[in-house]
């Protein structure tokens, strides 16, 4: 029952669309995936997703992959996945920082454990309180009216009506009548929200964040730096609109920083950057005992790294703003046999054993950049 073998893997996966953030534009995402074998032949699987390389956040692909081989799994091999705590408290003492690496080693190993006792992995964290979470789809041709349509057509089809648009890239007014275009065309039946992902200062932000505020916009997620927690606790404090953290909280401690000098009103969740799925429901438990909003934020996962986080987040409360683990969607292929659901404006949480999807071996074969690693 003990855990044998540690394997990692960087996969390149298309999709069917340029996503634009304001650091970098994906037309193909890299995605590290982990698997841990018990001495009975057993498999556990995890995902991590990371933007652009090291244009998004401090981990890379490689860093990911690097260290794990090197330093995490020494800590892992020959033991019993069921004491994933004990595990990752050990691997604390001898590793510090590699968030996204320790959370790819525990999500393995978590989905290991529940596969050996033929559960859902969201047994292991309190049982699940949602069937689904609300999910929101980010709207990004850049057109107004390719935009306002894609919008109206998954409403008709009842798969999203929250949207999100990045308005970090580019000139500022400009984006922001694209965004009051697109709330006027739909406001009656969807919630819109942007994304500046960190690009403008705190001058632009005041220009800016009181005609969306008034145009009705119901987030505006990280207008500001990480850094830079006074600016956000101003914005926070100026305006009635909900001003949510996400680049800027990372780890428990950044996130408890956030919540006492209320720096945000809401915070964004992840299980890479906060370090794994135990570290993200100790996150969740700061957020909400602050009184904060929460908020399912995506790095872009596929099927597998999706159906993680999927579950986690539905042993959770209601997170406020919903989720938006739209990423099986923007992919043109899938690394799992069966796929994550989404129906009735939801993404469903998988109730099979582990995280509910199982592993194709020979599509993670066919994308991953070393062939023959997981033979």
């Amino acid at each position: 029952m003990n855990i044998q073998s540690v394997h990692v893997a960087i996969l390149d996966l298309p999709t069917i669309r340029p996503h634009q953030l304001a650091m970098h534009t994906i037309t193909e995402q890299a995605v590290v995936v982990a698997r841990v074998r018990d001495e009975e032949g057993r498999e556990g699987w995890s995902e991590i997703a990371t933007i652009g390389g090291a244009s998004y956040g401090e981990s890379t692909p490689e860093a990911i992959k690097a260290n794990i081989d090197t330093y995490l799994t020494p800590h892992v091999i020959g033991q019993d996945p069921i004491r994933f705590g004990k595990i990752m408290h050990d691997i604390s003492v001898h590793v510090r920082g590699n968030l996204h690496a320790k959370a790819l080693v525990e999500s393995a190993i978590v989905d290991l454990a529940a596969r050996q006792r033929n559960i859902p992995a969201y047994e292991l964290f309190g049982g699940k309180i949602h069937d689904g979470l609300p999910v929101a789809w980010t709207l990004a041709s850049g057109d107004t009216g390719k935009d306002i349509e894609e919008a109206k057509e998954f409403l008709r089809q009842k798969r999203h009506n929250i949207f999100k648009l990045k308005i970090g890239k580019g000139d500022p007014m400009k984006n922001v009548g694209h965004v009051l275009e697109i709330q006027k065309a739909v406001a009656d039946q969807a919630r819109l929200t942007v994304d500046v992902n960190q690009a403008w200062d705190e001058d632009t932000a005041n220009q800016c964040i009181p005609i969306l505020q008034d145009g009705g916009i119901s987030m505006i997620e990280q207008p500001l730096p990480g850094w830079n927690h006074e600016g956000m606790a101003r914005l926070a404090d100026r305006y009635r609109v909900p001003i949510l953290a996400d680049e800027g909280a990372t780890s428990i401690q950044e996130i408890f920083h956030i919540a006492k000098h209320r720096a945000g009103n809401s915070i964004a969740l992840k299980v890479g950057k906060t370090g794994g799925l135990t570290a993200v429901k100790q996150a969740a438990g700061i957020a909400e005992a602050a009184g904060l909003g929460l908020y399912g934020g995506t790095m872009i996962e596929s099927d597998l790294g999706t159906a993680m986080t999927v579950q986690l987040y539905s042993t959770m409360p209601p997170m406020k703003f919903g989720t938006e683990l739209f990423g099986p969607l923007l992919f043109k292929d899938s690394i799992t046999t069966n796929r994550v659901e989404f129906r009735d404006f939801n993404v469903i949480v998988p109730d099979g054993p582990g995280f509910g999807v199982d592993v194709d071996h020979e599509k993670v074969e066919h994308y991953s950049r070393e062939k023959g690693v997981l033979a």
